[in-house]
């Protein structure tokens, strides 16, 4: 998979992309070293740094960050002046760990080079990158615990010639629950779902461990491989894939366009998220709120009569009637308020 860091937040001078994925063993490359590999005061500088790095985003410290941000990422600092504006109510008086660290040492490569290949640890994770300056550079994922919603978070440090590792940027943030649940609890009720066939259920749930599980977009290990291929063997028939290609919903002679389901958390539990594009007819319906109470409510039962299993799966649903950009009319309800006719 690939991932292009853009708005200043996580980006070093010449870095265009990078990727992680995982590769045979014995392959040559730049070196990389995980934190278990690490000298004792390698790996404890680069802890402090990162500590030290998030202390400030806890405190709102932009000055002190700035000041120890590379200078090209530091004269254009808005995008990480926002997260970190963004981020601080949430991890205030957090617990913060360093949950897993990387060093990647290009500097034997050539100045120029097209591509740069680091091969970290065993099993291997190589991270390719393109167009990289020869340098020093290390990833810190740290965890912030012990609050309301807890977050991970990434930075990018690159050593400077006086040996002083700096900030490059970060990741934009990641909770690490949803709805009260970590990545592994959604792991094991997919599997308990894709046991009974209910595909549609496990789909969302393995889509949702796989985005809590995974530290950053551009990682992968076995587990996480194993983890897709599972989500791959479920994925549900009649997904709408695109606006183009809808999920036509068909309610005794009411057609409903679904352009998007998906999953939401808006209420605090988690319910499937329906978006469809009512026609005429049902815009004039949508007009006067019993009747879009009495339509949105259809497009619910429609759905739950088609796949039951979604009832289990899910606290309720939460429908969306749009045109273009605006919304007409929407309404939650838990699953046992979603009756035929009510």
């Amino acid at each position: 998979m690939h991932i292009r860091f853009t708005g200043g937040r996580f980006a070093l001078p010449g870095i265009l992309t990078l990727s992680l994925a995982l590769l045979p063993a014995g392959m040559q490359a730049a070196s990389c070293k995980t934190q278990s590999q690490m000298a004792a005061t390698q790996r404890d500088a680069l802890s402090n740094v990162a500590r030290s790095l998030m202390s400030e985003v806890q405190t709102g410290n932009i000055q002190a960050l700035r000041q120890n941000t590379l200078p090209a990422i530091a004269s254009d600092f808005g995008g990480i002046e926002s997260t970190v504006e963004g981020l601080k109510p949430l991890i205030a008086g957090a617990t913060i760990t360093v949950d897993n660290l990387f060093v990647m040492d290009s500097t034997a490569e050539a100045a120029g080079s097209p591509r740069t290949d680091f091969f970290c640890g065993s099993p291997v994770v190589v991270m390719n990158f393109t167009d990289l300056p020869p340098g020093v550079y290390a990833l810190a994922i740290l965890h912030a615990t012990g609050v309301p919603q807890p977050q991970q978070v990434t930075f990018v440090l690159a050593e400077t010639t006086d040996h002083r590792w700096l900030l490059g940027g970060f990741q934009p943030p990641k909770p690490m629950l949803e709805a009260g649940h970590d990545g592994l609890w959604y792991w094991t009720a997919a599997r308990k779902y894709a046991q009974k066939n209910q595909n549609w259920g496990a789909w969302f749930y393995y889509r949702t461990a796989a985005y809590y599980l995974s530290p950053v977009e551009f990682l992968s290990s076995p587990n996480l491989e194993k983890l897709q291929k599972e989500e791959d063997k479920v994925h549900p028939d009649g997904l709408p894939a695109t606006a183009t290609t809808p999920l036509m919903l068909n309610a005794q002679g009411n057609v409903f366009r679904v352009t998007t389901v998906d999953t939401s958390t808006t209420f605090g539990a988690l319910d499937l998220e329906i978006q469809y594009v009512p026609d005429e007819g049902q815009v004039a319906q949508l007009r006067d709120p019993p009747t879009a109470r009495k339509q949105v409510t259809q497009v619910m039962t429609t759905l739950l009569a088609q796949h039951p299993e979604l009832r289990e799966a899910f606290h309720g649903i939460w429908v969306h009637a749009d045109q273009g950009s605006v919304s007409l009319f929407s309404l939650e309800l838990p699953m046992d308020q979603i009756v035929p006719g009510a």
